[in-house]
């Protein structure tokens, strides 16, 4: 059926928030523009005039495809290549959306988006949309047709399996930024003892190369394997530039709301080290290189303005 300007707008004015809850819920940039232009093509075939609330009749195709994305995701990540991490999104990036609330701020901070790897489908579906977007309960039952007493016990159990897995308060961002100066300076110094005092005890470094770069299959644990790996990993010198196909620069940046480095080479970014900073010191690394996940935030950065680099290596 063929859409009027009027409907085609109406799907416009919508495809911001669209992408939004589509990115938090399948922690994927392209995939969550896949999922909206596959709404809007649902979008096409229906018929508007009959659809009562738009806004709603668009939510509910978006997150029911975006649910069956996960299910078949699930599926796909047992055959990926060692850990599989979120695609980071660099501040200023539309998909973000809103982060005005605590609540918005933490469902969108990278810790957080990789914890949800760990709920159902349909606590993930609950989770975002009463905590991020403040749909209610009764919304949210019509939307993933359940009574709204399981939509409240759906999110009291994805709420308790994400407060598990979360480390402690995280400090204001002029205080994260500075123990990122404090971090990486201690890092390139080449001892191991300041970067220990920097981390939390059970400190924790992921990395994600998809297979594509190196990356180690586990994760690293505990301050001073943490500190060993970093201190090696931001040590300059010609070895790691032939690795990496030039001189790396290190910058500080923001990525999913939280402190982050962006190592870039020739204006491509090769990676996105997100760092969990508690009040308790650095309590996680998580870093994304797979180049697959690093298409947009190379698209982002070469977009927008950044200053000096912190370390080239």
């Amino acid at each position: 059926m063929a859409l009027t300007v009027q409907d085609v707008d109406r799907f416009e004015a919508a495809r911001p928030r669209l992408g939004t809850i589509a990115y938090r819920l399948l922690g994927s940039a392209s995939d969550a523009e896949d999922a909206v232009q596959e709404t809007f093509l649902r979008w096409q075939a229906a018929d508007p005039a009959r659809i009562e609330v738009p806004e709603a009749w668009l939510t509910k195709v978006l997150t029911n495809l975006c649910l069956n994305q996960l299910t078949s995701a699930r599926a796909r990540r047992e055959t990926y290549v060692g850990q599989w991490l979120p695609e980071p999104l660099l501040a200023g990036d539309p998909l973000l959306g809103p982060a005005d609330t605590a609540e918005q701020r933490e469902s969108l901070s990278y810790a957080v988006l990789t914890l949800l790897e760990r709920l159902s489908p349909n606590e993930r579906a609950v989770y975002v949309l009463r905590e991020a977007f403040d749909y209610s309960h009764r919304e949210i039952a019509e939307i993933l047709d359940l009574t709204e007493a399981a939509s409240q016990q759906i999110l009291h159990r994805a709420k308790k399996h994400v407060a598990a897995g979360r480390a402690r308060i995280e400090i204001d961002r002029a205080a994260a930024r500075r123990v990122v100066e404090e971090f990486l300076a201690a890092a390139a110094g080449g001892r191991t003892e300041p970067l220990v005092a920097l981390l939390t005890q059970d400190a924790v470094a992921i990395g994600d190369g998809g297979g594509k770069v190196p990356a180690r299959t586990r994760p690293f644990e505990g301050a001073l394997a943490v500190a060993k790996f970093m201190r090696g990993l931001f040590r300059p010198g010609p070895a790691k530039r032939a690795l990496v196909g030039g001189a790396a620069r290190v910058y500080a940046a923001v990525a999913n709301d939280g402190p982050a480095l962006v190592v870039v080479v020739d204006d491509r970014v090769i990676g996105v080290m997100c760092l969990e900073v508690t009040a308790d010191g650095i309590a996680a690394f998580r870093s994304q290189a797979n180049p697959d996940k690093l298409v947009r935030a190379t698209r982002h950065w070469a977009a927008t303005g950044h200053g000096d680099p912190l370390l080239v290596l």
